[in-house]
C-alpha cells in the first residue's frame, strides 16, 4: 500500500530587503546635508545668547568708545565725525570676527566626536564644508545686519538702497572669511590651538584693512601691506557706499575716502568686489580639498 507524503511546510517569508545608499550616492542628498548644515548653524547661534551679546557689543565699543577717543586727535574735515568714518569699517570688523569664529564649531565637533559622525554621512564632504560656510555666512551677516540699527549713532543716513548694498558686501565679504576659517578649523585639532592661530590671522587683517584710518600718505611698507589685505577690498566699498549717501565736500572725500590705488590707477568698486569674490571662489575649494583630507 503507497504511502502518501505529506507536503513540505511552505517556508517563511524573508523580510524586505533594505536597500544600501552609498555615501555621496545622490546630489540630492549632498544638497540636504548642505542644508541641514546650514539649519544647524543657525540654530547653534541663536540658541548661544551670550555669543550674540558679545559679539555685538564688541564692535559697539569700538565705534562709541574709540572712536569718540580717537575724534580728539584725528583730523576729519568739517562736517564729518570719525565715528562716521569708522563706521564702515566697524562694520567689516563685526562681519570677520563672526565668520572667522564661526568655524571654531568644526573643532569643537571634532573635540567631542560628533563630527566623526558627520562624516560617515551619506554625503559627500565637501556638502559638510559648504553648509558650515554658508551658516557661518548667514550669522555674520545677520550679525552685520543688527550693528546697522546703529548707523544713526555714527551719523549715517538709514537708506534703504544703501543699507541693502551694504548687506549685499556683508554677504560676500562673510562667506570668504568663513571659508578661511574652516580652512584653518580643518587643520587644527584642538580648541585653544585655533583661538591663538585665529588672532595671529585676525588682528593684522582689521588693522590693516583701512577700517581705522585713511588709506592715503601712507609709508610705503604699510601701503603694499593695505593691498595684500583681502579686507581691504571689502572695506573700501562699504565705506564709498556710505559716503556716497552723505552730503560731503570734494576735499573730504578725497581725503576719507582715498580708495584703494594700484599704480596710480583706482580700482572700481565692481572690480574690488571682484577680488573679494574670487578670494571667496579660492578659499571654499581650499577647504572643502583640506576638509576632504582630515581624519
Amino acid at each position: 500500500m503507497a504511502t502518501l507524503l505529506a507536503p513540505p511546510p511552505t517556508p517563511p517569508s524573508l523580510p524586505p530587503v533594505v536597500s544600501v545608499r552609498e555615501a555621496g550616492g545622490t546630489f540630492g542628498a549632498d544638497v540636504r546635508g548642505v542644508r541641514v548644515v546650514w539649519r544647524r548653524e543657525l540654530i547653534r547661534f541663536a540658541r548661544d545668547r551670550t555669543r550674540m551679546i558679545t559679539s555685538f557689543v564688541q564692535p559697539v565699543l569700538f565705534l562709541l568708545i574709540l572712536g569718540e577717543g580717537l575724534s580728539v586727535i584725528a583730523r576729519t574735515p568739517p562736517g564729518v565725525s570719525f565715528e562716521t568714518f569708522m563706521f564702515p569699517g566697524i562694520v567689516g570688523m563685526t562681519v570677520l570676527f563672526t565668520s572667522v569664529f564661526s568655524a571654531m564649531s568644526i573643532v569643537w565637533d571634532r573635540e567631542f566626536g560628533f563630527l566623526r559622525e558627520m562624516l560617515v554621512a551619506p554625503v559627500d564632504r565637501w556638502s559638510i564644508v559648504l553648509g558650515k560656510c554658508l551658516g557661518g555666512m548667514t550669522v555674520a551677516t545677520l550679525q552685520g545686519v543688527i550693528f546697522l540699527a546703529l548707523a544713526g549713532a555714527a551719523h549715517v543716513p538709514y537708506d534703504p538702497l544703501m543699507l541693502l548694498e551694504l548687506v549685499g558686501i556683508m554677504a560676500l565679504m562673510a562667506l570668504a572669511l568663513t571659508a578661511f576659517g574652516v580652512l584653518l578649523a580643518s587643520r587644527i585639532q584642538q580648541m585653544q590651538s585655533f583661538s591663538v592661530v585665529v588672532q595671529f590671522f585676525v588682528m593684522p587683517l582689521f588693522f590693516l584693512s583701512g577700517a581705522v584710518f585713511p588709506l592715503r600718505g601712507l609709508p610705503s611698507w604699510l601701503n603694499a601691506l593695505t593691498k595684500l589685505d583681502p579686507l581691504t577690498y571689502a572695506v573700501d566699498p562699504l565705506r564709498h557706499i556710505v559716503f556716497e549717501h552723505l552730503s560731503v565736500t570734494p576735499a573730504a572725500l578725497a581725503a576719507l575716502e582715498p580708495g584703494v590705488s594700484w599704480n596710480g590707477w583706482r580700482l572700481p568698486v565692481v572690480a574690488e568686489l571682484g577680488i573679494v569674490a574670487a578670494f571667496a571662489a579660492v578659499l571654499l575649494g581650499a577647504a572643502m580639498v583640506a576638509f576632504s583630507r582630515a581624519e
